[in-house]
C-alpha cells in the first residue's frame, strides 16, 4: 500500500513540475496582464512544493524517495 502512496505523490509532483516548466516558458512571451496571472500561479505551485516538503519532514518521510 505504501508504494501506491509514493506513486501518487510522485505523480502529483510530476504534474506540478510540468506546470511550473510550462508557465516559465509562457512567461517569456506573455503580455503584462497575463504575466501577473502566470507569476501568481508560479508562486502557488512553489508554495505547494514547500508544503509537501514540510509535511514529508513532519511525518518522517524520505524526501528523496518521494521525489521532493
Amino acid at each position: 500500500m505504501r508504494n501506491r502512496y509514493v506513486e501518487f505523490v510522485q505523480d502529483v509532483l510530476i504534474t506540478l513540475h510540468a506546470n511550473i516548466r510550462d508557465l516559465k516558458e509562457r512567461r517569456s512571451f506573455a503580455d503584462p496582464e497575463e504575466l501577473t496571472h502566470i507569476e501568481a500561479k508560479l508562486l502557488a505551485y512553489n508554495e505547494m512544493l514547500s508544503i509537501l516538503r514540510a509535511s514529508a519532514d513532519d511525518v518522517g518521510l524520505d524526501r528523496k524517495e518521494l521525489g521532493l
